[in-house]
This record gives C-alpha cells, structure tokens and sequence, in this order.
C-alpha cells in the first residue's frame, strides 16, 4: 500500500507520495484546504498512476482543519490515518529531519506511516457526530455562563455602574435559558435513537456515572473504535509513565496527560463520589490505601477504572453488577 503524507493546514495542505516505493522519487504538491483542493489532489493522485484504493492518506490530527479532507479522502476509498503530531514530530527528530516546513512535515509523515503501527480512521455515525457536537456546544455555554457569573461577583464588589450590572443579568439570563433550551434537545436527540438511548440507560447504571458524565462517555466511547478498555484510559491521558534508568534514575511515576483534558477533568468529580459509592472502585481505594498510596494517585487509579467500567458495560451490552 502506498502512503501518502499530508501536512494540514487552515489554509492549504501539502502533499508528499513515493509512487514507486521509499526507495523511488518523491513527489510533493500544496494545496487548498477546501473542495476545490481535494478534487485537484486526487486529479494529481490520478496523473501520477496512483491506485486509490491500494493507497493510505496519513494526516495529523490539527484541530478540526483535517476532517473535511478527511471524510473526502474516505469517500474516495482511501485508507485514512490519523496521527498523534506531537509523536510525528519527536520521530521527525530521531531522523535528523530537523527542518519544521509545511513540506518536510508532509515527508515525515509518510515514514513515520511506514514505521509504526496506525488505526484505521473511520467517520463517525451521524447520530453520534450530532450528539458530540450538541455536547459540546453545551459545554462552552456552560463556560460562557460562570465567566458572566463571575464578572457579575466582581461587578457587585466595587461602583460599577447600573447599566453595565443590567446588562450583565441579562446576558445570564440569556445563557441559562439556551443551556436549558439545548440541555432538551440533547434528551430530544438520545430519547429518539434507540441506540444512544439504550447506551446511555447502561451508562447511568454504573454508580456515579450520571446523566451528563453518561453522555460524555458515550460520546467518546461511540466516535472511536477501541478495542480494549486500556486504550480507551490511554487516550484519555490516564495511564501511568514511568521514567527509570539504571540504578540512579528512579522517578515518581506520572499520567500522560495525553488526550482529552477536559474528558479527564470531567471525570474528577464522579470519580471522587465513586471512591464512596461504587464498589468496584471503593475496593479499589481500600487495596491502594493499605498499601500506603498517595491520594491523587488513588484519585487518578479511580478515574481509570470508571473508564474501564465504562468501555466494559458498552461492549458487553449489560449493566453494571455488583
């Protein structure tokens, strides 16, 4: 399969393909990051008697810059990957590739392709894609309502002036009707898919898992194919590193912090009422506790395992038991 490396951009694309091999010539194009520029790279596929069927697009996952290109990509029968960047450019180093162009981050890719083992990208579900983008909407209005919360604290604390108090309580006003407004649509949306409502009912049954943590995870867990718990926990950022060497090199072991933050921080609280309340992960606490763990180490480990009670309850299609 022939690997074609795509650095994206807001605006443009570039393109670098080996159509006889790495040990062949390279070809490199830019392009627009629009339409128009798909159907040329793919007309420029075309010319250089590239098989799109037998070749794999590998792009960096750059904000929401890439997915247009990609869902393109896939309705052409492409292969798509996506790749963690900051890896991409770490390997890029241990090449000796230390030029950061648009062009030679497109030509790493395709080793970096070559080298390592990459997921198959698949697009999401159209009830699912939906869902996130309502969730996350949700959130940042969530965000814009405790920022007017807290200018209207600041506001009342020193002589500010009736007008801009009003208006304050206006904008408030505002956002707490369309949080409500949006918060029924997204009932609306899972109550009407059999699938997502039936998730969510498995979801909600894991003790501290509510609602809204409930959707969050179905979110995450139903836009990406994981084929193991752990993966999903990796993704997150929640998995230990350990940095040793020798005798003299012995340092505390950390999370990757990897992903998502705002998964994991969403994750925080439930956790610390699962340390309570969920038997699991109370047993959990009670192992680590005895053999002298530190708290937040405890916290993280919980934060894992509710993640993992999560994957386990949705692949398996049964509620949490005891």
């Amino acid at each position: 399969m022939i690997t074609l490396g795509i650095d994206v951009s807001k605006a443009k694309i570039d393109c670098c393909i080996f159509p006889s091999g790495l040990t062949g010539k390279r070809k490199t194009k830019r392009f627009d990051n629009a339409q128009s520029g798909f159907v040329k790279l793919v007309k420029w596929l075309t010319e250089l008697d590239v098989n799109l069927s037998d070749t794999r697009a590998v792009m960096e996952a750059t904000s929401v810059y890439h997915e247009n290109l990609a869902h393109f990509l896939y309705d052409m029968e492409l292969t798509i990957c996506i790749a963690n960047p900051a890896r991409v450019r770490a390997f890029a180093k241990g090449l000796s590739m230390l030029n950061k162009t648009d062009k030679a981050d497109s030509e790493a890719l395709v080793y970096y392709a070559n080298t390592v083992k990459l997921a198959t990208w698949q697009p999401e579900k159209e009830n699912v894609r939906i869902l996130k983008a309502l969730i996350n909407r949700y959130a940042v209005l969530e965000e814009d309502l405790q920022r007017e919360k807290n200018r209207l604290e600041k506001a009342q604390s020193t002589q500010t002036f009736p007008q801009v108090l009003l208006s304050i309580n206006i904008r408030i006003q505002q956002l707490e009707q369309e949080i409500i407004r949006l918060d029924e649509t997204i009932s609306s949306h899972v109550n009407g898919d059999s699938e997502l409502k039936n998730d969510l009912a498995l979801l909600t049954t894991i003790p501290a898992v509510g609602r809204k943590t409930g959707l969050l995870m179905l979110g995450l867990l139903r836009s990406h194919h994981f084929e193991k718990a752990s993966q999903v926990a990796a993704y997150v950022g929640l998995v230990p590193i350990h940095f040793q060497s020798g005798s003299s090199v012995n340092k505390r072991s950390r999370l990757s912090k990897a992903g998502d933050s705002k998964i994991r921080s969403s994750l925080f609280m439930p956790s610390i009422v699962a340390l309570q309340y969920n038997p699991h992960i109370k047993a959990l606490y009670q192992r680590l506790r005895e053999k002298g763990k530190p708290k937040m180490l405890i916290v993280s480990a919980a934060m894992r395992k509710l993640v993992h009670l999560c994957y386990g309850v949705l692949k398996h299609q049964t509620a949490y038991q005891i």
